[in-house]
């Protein structure tokens, strides 16, 4: 496994607290490595992971998560965690992860998602726009377009987003953020 057969990297510091007494990496750390890295895939899928889960009826459980030890990485040690989707099936995804300090290859994983109801966790066939959203992105698509134009052209879908960022998220009063300029 090389780097460039990644689009996705995560860039972590190891830190002295996660090096056990033999001053390598404690070994249940780098399944927290890998983890942290799948939340930062998502970021760079531009799926706000809680909300598109709900609006997708579902959740990802982890069937199965392996990891091979290939070398060990030590105290202030910069790495890049490598993270692909390398296989959709009927209701489960395989994300296949590598470790890298430079060009060296530290860590491998097999992290096997199952897609499923998240009351009863029965497995649920992955949904076809996750899908596309997934294999698009392993593509070498572009997750984000920027459009630029009048707010005639553009006020319903701008004031949408502008209402939740401003309003929803910052807490910014109604009457503060919308006024006759608009």
């Amino acid at each position: 496994m090389k780097r460039q057969d990644f689009r996705f990297f995560h860039r972590l510091r190891v830190r002295w607290a996660e090096v056990d007494m033999q001053k390598i990496v404690f070994n249940a750390h780098y399944l927290m490595y890998f983890d942290t890295a799948v939340t930062d895939y998502w970021r760079a899928l531009a799926l706000p992971y809680e909300q598109a889960m709900h609006q997708l009826g579902g959740e990802l459980y982890v069937k199965k998560a392996t990891v091979e030890f290939h070398a060990s990485a030590r105290c202030d040690d910069q790495l890049d965690v490598a993270m692909k989707c390398s296989r959709i099936g009927t209701s489960s995804m395989v994300f296949t992860g590598a470790i890298f300090r430079g060009e060296q290859l530290l860590i491998t994983s097999e992290l096997i998602y199952v897609f499923a109801d998240p009351l009863t966790q029965t497995s649920r066939p992955v949904p076809d726009g996750l899908r596309r959203i997934l294999t698009s992105y392993e593509a070498g698509e572009p997750m984000v377009t920027l459009k630029l134009g009048s707010w005639a052209e553009l006020g319903a879908h701008a004031g949408a987003i502008r209402s939740e960022v401003f309003i929803e998220e910052q807490g910014i009063p109604l009457e503060m953020e919308w006024d006759e300029a608009d």
